[in-house]
Parts: C-alpha cells; structure tokens; sequence
C-alpha cells in the first residue's frame, strides 16, 4: 500500500549524516543521492527507495507533523535499543526509550525525533 516514506529537512547534509547512521542498524542504505534528497533502499534488497529525506520542494523551510510518526520495523527488541542509541549519539531526542507499549502488548517500541524534528520510531512484536 505505502510506496515509500519521506521527511523534510532544513540542513540536509547533517540529515544524511543522521541517517546514514541511524537506519544502518535497520539495514537500509543510501542508494541516491543529489542536491534536493538523499533515498535510503533495504541492504541486499532489489533497490526500491522505501524512505527519504529532502529539501522541501517549495523551497520553505522543512517542519515536522505535530502527530507524525515515520515507523521502522525491525526483528529484535536489541535492534529496537541499538535504534535508539545511535539516534541519540547522531544528534536526535528522545521521545521515549525501549518499552511495551501498552504495557504486557508484546509490542517494544522506542521513539526519537530526528535533528529537524521529525518523530521516527522502530518497534518489533517479537521478544
């Protein structure tokens, strides 16, 4: 249903530089990149861009959805943690760390918001 994702930032060299670490752990990887966005495709995948960071085209200032949430699912809790590790050191804020939510729903979620804002989250239904 969801051909690919995409957030806006104001800096976008410091985005790649966030994302490129913080979407490893994910295994997804840079494919594209040129002066407007940067797309990021599954590593050993066939190549499809499944999320991007971009200048927004109207050459306003990228800002965040108050209510937005770009999703990552992954196949451990400790990917879920690592996730989170790795934003917070790239430069993100946490908007809650590892945990069930709600509480004993098996789902583990964590949440960071990305260095222009945009809320990101990886979870796993798996223990």
């Amino acid at each position: 249903m969801i051909g690919y994702v995409m957030v806006g930032t104001n800096d976008l060299d410091k985005a790649i530089n966030f994302y490129d670490e913080v979407l490893k752990i994910l295994d997804l990887e840079r494919k594209d990149t040129d002066e407007f966005c940067a797309g990021y495709t599954q590593k050993g995948g066939d190549g499809t861009i499944e999320f991007y960071v971009t200048k927004p085209a109207n050459k306003k200032n990228a800002t965040f959805g108050n209510g937005t949430q770009v999703s990552f699912i992954t196949s451990s809790r400790k990917i879920v943690d690592k996730f989170h590790e790795i934003g917070l050191k790239a430069g993100g804020t946490s908007e809650g760390t590892g945990g069930e939510r709600p509480e004993g729903s098996g789902v583990y979620y964590s949440y960071i918001r990305d260095l222009d804002g945009n809320k990101i989250c990886a979870f796993t239904n798996n223990k």
